[in-house]
């Protein structure tokens, strides 16, 4: 029986939501599985995952294959980092505490690198809603007033003999109106 770390999916249309879980390969992807081992949430910004560590290593060392999101989840949160370390471990390179220490190092300079990002991320928000809401509170453009086409007079061409004729003028202006008057008593 093939074994699969696998995503089984869950949430409303178009706002999904995963269960990490261990499943046989021929099970349907939202079917039958064996055990759930962690979450993960890809609408938040940065995506929320939760995975149980020690159930995940024991599935990878009894031979579950992880899917490729899977494999990527499993490798930011350090799970393939560690059966690694305890490989080596089992090698005879080095002892368990070292392999420990070495990867609580590497976790907590992840988490750090996660909690700039994720600083950040709530930063840029600020900004862009600061700056909607002071786009927002300037007074808008008046409309700008476009005056109608004026009327070009056609240029009439002479004779050759005949002399030229007086140059009308390019733009003609539009009769102004009579301004009205008061009635007399």
């Amino acid at each position: 029986m093939a074994v699969k770390i696998r995503l089984q999916r869950h949430g409303s249309k178009k706002r999904p939501f995963y269960f990490i879980v261990v499943a046989d390969a021929r099970a349907p992807r939202d079917g039958k599985f064996i055990q759930k081992i962690g979450t993960y949430n890809p609408l938040t910004h940065p995506a929320t995952v939760l995975v149980d560590r020690q159930k995940a290593l024991e599935w990878l060392d009894n031979g579950a294959q992880p899917t490729d999101t899977v494999r990527k989840i499993l490798s930011t949160k350090g799970v393939l980092y560690l059966k690694h370390l305890l490989r080596g471990v089992g090698l005879g390179l080095f002892d368990q505490a070292t392999a420990m220490t070495k990867f609580e190092t590497w976790f907590q300079e992840q988490e750090t690198k996660a909690r700039e990002r994720q600083e950040a991320v709530v930063r840029e928000r600020r900004e862009k809603r600061r700056d909607q809401t002071v786009a927002a509170s300037r007074p808008k453009p008046s409309k700008v007033v476009v005056p109608e086409a004026v009327e070009v007079a056609p240029v009439v061409a002479s004779a050759p003999e005949a002399e030229p004729a007086p140059e009308a003028p390019a733009v003609e202006q539009a009769p102004e109106a009579p301004a009205a008057e008061a009635p007399a008593e």
